[in-house]
């Protein structure tokens, strides 16, 4: 067995407690992750202590109230947040996502069977000794997600708990166990009683995980469940040289050949979502989808608007989406113009899904293709070094000298737009007298 190694802050709620005559155990995730050899965030820990009890052992700490009807307290301990709650059993799931009711128990055995997963299902003492009465140390050690108890019943009382076993599937590389899984798709369509803010928390945790496109590709339906839109991608055949795989296929490959950010794996996840309906056959048998990056970026808006996205990233999402098939020639003028457009970092971002995406292709013209990936950003970084003119706040004039020349109201910023637009296309020099000069032939 796997020694459990407990940080001192930990410790000394253990200690505590025990010293006051209740039980208590490290649990969850922080077990779970200590036998999988990871670094655990988080140490929780349940306790036969009733929370007035608990409030009284920890009295000279500072303790923030998290959930004392549920039977849960934060004590700061060492510098550290200590969640503990109150062995309890849960009442009826009316709403498939919270208990009814909570009744506080004595009992250990009685707080683990309520708890979603096996592996999720294992304490630690003080002492080092595991109690797993359901063999969730053996399931990691076999690598597999499995319900404690009925599958049926756990993801009927938490429907979350349906994406929270794929998403444990992609961190892990875990295959889900066989009436986990039936189960799992079964009863999918309780996914609709749950928030959408909470969909889009599991599916963001999901998609950046190391085996995310393994988990996208083997429990699509699922997917499709909370976001119906990649339905029609799957199967769907691109009849093209340019790729390899169906729709889904070469979405889930992008999404595994981008950095695990979640904000550009989002990008990919969505970014050829619009394709089947674009979809045309010319006289040859050859599939094209004439802006589809159009479609795309409208269901993206569709999604992240209904997931209740934050608006930087449903801006910038979409604003990729949009992008992400859009040839940029390898020239200064056209990275000026998209840097002016955007910026800096959009472009990087913008480089690196151009490459998930044809990474994500065939072999045909793929060094072709990252060959001129690689001038662009050779291109970037010369403007860069260059300080070249980009925004309006760079060029060598402002309102006021527009001003100063009889310019008014909304013709100062229409004129500095000109003149930025100038400079960009090499047409004038970014220089004070040549813009002052060229403002005064738009008065005349």
């Amino acid at each position: 067995m796997k020694k459990i190694s407990i940080p001192p802050s930990a410790a000394r709620a253990l200690t505590l407690l025990e010293s006051a005559g209740f039980e208590a155990w490290c649990v969850g995730g922080c077990v779970r992750d200590a036998l999988r050899g990871t670094e655990p965030h988080d140490w929780d820990i349940c306790t036969s202590a009733m929370p007035d009890e608990m409030l009284k052992v920890f009295q000279k700490f500072k303790t923030i109230p998290t959930g004392l009807k549920h039977g849960t307290l934060t004590v700061i301990i060492m510098g550290e947040q200590i969640e503990m709650t109150t062995y309890r059993c849960d009442g009826d799931y009316a709403d498939h996502r919270r208990p009814d009711t909570v009744t506080f128990v004595r009992d250990i055995r009685s707080d683990l069977e309520r708890r979603d997963f096996t592996m999720n299902a294992i304490c630690v003492s003080l002492r080092g000794e595991l109690y797993d009465p359901f063999g969730g140390q053996q399931d990691i050690e076999k690598g597999i997600i499995r319900c404690v108890g009925e599958p049926e019943k756990r993801f009927d009382e938490d429907a979350l708990r349906i994406l929270r076993a794929i998403r444990f599937a992609a961190k892990t590389g875990f295959e889900i166990d066989e009436p986990t899984r039936q189960a799992a798709l079964k009863l999918r369509g309780l996914l609709d009683n749950v928030s959408a803010e909470r969909i889009w928390s599991e599916l963001r945790n999901l998609i950046v995980q190391p085996y995310a496109g393994d988990v996208l590709r083997a429990h699509k339906e699922i997917i499709a469940q909370v976001l119906p839109e990649v339905e029609p991608c799957f199967g769907f055949q691109q009849n093209n040289p340019h790729h390899c795989y169906d729709v889904w296929e070469h979405i889930t490959h992008s999404v595994e050949l981008i950095e695990p950010d979640p904000l550009l794996r989002t990008v990919m996840l969505l970014h050829d979502i619009g394709k089947p309906p674009m979809y045309k056959q010319d006289e040859n048998g050859v599939g094209h989808f004439k802006l589809h990056q159009l479609r795309s970026a409208d269901l993206a808006e569709d999604i992240l608007y209904r997931m209740k996205s934050d608006t930087y990233t449903r801006k910038r999402v979409c604003a990729l989406v949009l992008e992400h098939d859009n040839r940029i020639p390898a020239n200064k003028r056209s990275v000026r113009r998209f840097i002016s457009k955007y910026d800096y970092d959009f472009l990087a971002d913008y480089l690196k899904v151009r490459r998930a995406d044809t990474l994500a292709q065939s072999l045909y013209l793929r060094e072709k293709k990252l060959a001129e990936l690689d001038d662009l950003a050779a291109i970037a970084q010369q403007l860069r070094e260059e300080d070249s003119c980009l925004k309006i706040n760079q060029l060598a004039v402002n309102g006021s000298d527009l001003m100063s020349l009889g310019f008014k109201g909304k013709a100062v910023g229409d004129e500095l737009k000109r003149l930025l637009s100038a400079v960009i296309e090499e047409e004038l020099p970014n220089e004070h007298d040549a813009l002052i000069s060229s403002a005064k032939e738009q008065l005349q």
